[in-house]
């Protein structure tokens, strides 16, 4: 457990700085808009471009990929079809909610609980470099032709819609790094080490987008927060997800001992801050990333203890 309370100390000293800075201002009015499209333009494609360039991608092939990509894609689909149905909201907002309900913290947490908890950053590799290679594309795709407005949502054309993948800058970057990796090269360091410096602020810059976003509004507050729709991204991606990564993994796969454990564990992380990221850059949905991230981390302490007693 020793862990699993190291990582989460990690996140809310981060987000608790970032509160700080909105509630003295240090940032101005726009501080929160401006370092989050830092972090989505700039910092989180340098940081998908070094960590995919320097991959092992032999660690993509296991069992680990295999349940986390299915129950992303099988949670993913639910909250789309629950929430539809239920909720009747646009695709955008839809999008957001199944990126809440199934994008799983795998950097700034995973890795820590992987190290301190399971004993090895390697579970966490192919979780990793799924959601950056396969989810995060989707994704950002459906957002790019679906979250336009007015004049442009009218200037929507087929080339735009094929095109519409190639230019989002962390496509761009997964897939440039995707590449260096398939083809063995290793870059000179002197190449390297500017886009390894300007990566490792996505993270810190994510989370203290986070705790900026938090100031001066209540989390779960009526009337503004869309309660029903993070309850339901928050029950999915805190309960039904590792329970399907279990059955998934034990039954369907034939896994047990430490592997199981491992792969429940990083199912029942919580969703990551990329998703509000995500969401502020396409200003749909900032409200459900904000409060399903937020609900997410802390009931994911309570779950992840659940499961070491289960399973560990």
């Amino acid at each position: 457990m020793s862990g699993v309370v190291a990582g989460f100390t990690v996140i809310f000293v981060v987000i608790a700085i970032g509160y700080l800075l909105g509630r003295l201002g240090t940032l101005g009015d726009h501080g929160q808009f401006v370092l989050g499209r830092l972090v989505f333009f700039v910092a989180t494609p340098a940081l998908l471009f070094t960590t995919l360039a320097s991959s092992d991608l032999s660690v993509i092939f296991s069992p680990t990929l295999a349940v986390a990509s299915a129950t992303a894609f099988a949670v993913g689909a639910l909250y789309v079809l629950v929430a539809r149905i239920w909720l009747d909201r646009p695709l955008p907002e839809l999008t957001i909610g199944a990126l809440s309900a199934s994008y799983v913290n795998s950097a700034n947490l995973g890795i820590p609980i992987a190290v301190f908890v399971l004993g090895d950053a390697t579970f966490v590799a192919p979780l990793l470099l799924f959601q950056i290679v396969v989810y995060s594309p989707i994704a950002l795709t459906i957002l790019d032709l679906t979250a336009l407005r007015g004049q442009d949502a009218e200037k929507l054309s087929l080339i735009n819609t094929v095109t519409a993948p190639f230019k989002n800058p962390i496509v761009l970057a997964g897939a440039a790094g995707l590449a260096v990796a398939l083809v063995g090269w290793a870059p000179p360091r002197a190449l390297m080490q500017p886009f390894e410096l300007i990566g490792a602020t996505s993270v810190p810059g994510a989370l203290l987008a986070f705790g900026l976003s938090l100031y001066g509004v209540r989390v779960l507050e009526k009337g503004s927060s869309p309660r029903r729709d993070v309850a339901l991204a928050s029950t999915l991606k805190i309960v039904v997800q590792p329970v399907l990564a279990y059955l998934m993994a034990h039954f369907l796969l034939g896994i047990d001992g430490h592997q199981l454990f491992a792969i429940v564990v990083v199912s029942t992380l919580p969703t990551a801050q990329n998703v509000f990221i995500y969401a502020s850059r396409y200003r749909r949905g900032m409200v459900l990333a904000r409060d399903s991230a937020f609900v997410t981390t802390l009931a994911s302490i309570p779950a992840i203890a659940l499961v070491t007693a289960l399973l560990a």
